[in-house]
């Protein structure tokens, strides 16, 4: 997209949710949607700050990077992808990580650029077991206290496996208990949940107030894999009534596969959030 083209475009969405607020579900509740950058990327290996200027034109206002084989940001400093979000109208409020050898200068570069939370984007030891699972809690609230010294929230960004059994307990019940709230805020990704055979709403009720961050994902149950909103198994209306039981402060959309390409895939998840 040209720059004065993605110009031209971004005066008509702030134009459109100016003087239409009621056609907005955005604005109507105060909410801001962000994105899970994994979403897009090839784009973002390729061409960062164009990627970017096409997120912000749809209307997604926060972001989430991820770990990639270009670092942390893509190939830009922590500060560099600081400023080319605000510049764009968004804000960069989390980043997927790994917790590995590497972790404190993860922290550096997330102090450096102004991001809330690091996210552990995978479990970080093998074994689906309620022993390391009890020991990994350990880790996560170690790394959570290393975190908080600098300013920043260590979180935990689940998958479908945390929901398997172990010794007749859920595995991630186990992360949930074990965990310190105040050092160890969870990430749930709401389409692994459904795809797993529970309801993130028992996850609400069951943790109030635990799950500050949300993927708000849609899944094909049959495939097993993201799919567009209103497509797939997650009752995406229903999580919406419920968000405030959960603490949700940040929904972040993430879609690994698509039906054509991301952008467009993104513009309608946003269209039908703005629609419900």
């Amino acid at each position: 997209m040209k720059r004065r083209d993605f110009l031209v475009r971004s005066s008509l969405f702030s134009a459109g949710t100016v003087l239409l607020p009621s056609l907005s579900f955005a604005s109507e509740t105060d909410l801001k949607f962000g994105i899970q950058l994994y979403s897009f990327r090839d784009q973002m290996a390729k061409d960062p700050l164009g990627t970017l200027e096409q997120i912000a034109a749809i209307g997604i206002k926060e972001i989430e990077s991820a770990r990639s084989n270009k670092g942390h940001y893509y190939g830009l400093t922590p500060k560099i992808m600081k400023q080319a979000c605000e510049d764009l109208g968004m804000k960069l409020v989390s980043g997927h990580v790994h917790l590995d050898s590497d972790f404190e200068k993860t922290m550096e570069e997330a102090a450096a650029s102004g991001q809330d939370y690091l996210i552990c984007s995978s479990m970080p030891s093998n074994g689906q077991t309620l022993d390391n699972y009890k020991k990994v809690a350990e880790e996560f609230n170690k790394a959570g206290e290393a975190c908080q010294k600098m300013g920043i929230k260590f979180g935990y960004h689940n998958h479908e496996y945390e929901f398997e059994s172990d010794q007749g307990q859920v595995l991630y019940d186990v992360l949930m208990d074990q965990t310190d709230p105040n050092l160890v805020h969870m990430e749930l990704d709401l389409g692994w949940v459904v795809v797993a055979g529970k309801d993130p709403l028992d996850y609400f009720k069951k943790y109030p107030g635990r799950f500050p961050l949300w993927h708000l994902k849609d899944m094909d149950m049959d495939k097993k894999e993201s799919t567009e909103f209103g497509k797939g198994g997650l009752d995406i209306q229903a999580m919406m009534n419920n968000r405030e039981a959960s603490g949700v402060k940040h929904i972040l959309i993430e879609q690994e596969e698509y039906a054509s390409t991301p952008l467009e895939s993104m513009q309608h998840n946003m269209d039908f959030l703005n629609n419900l």
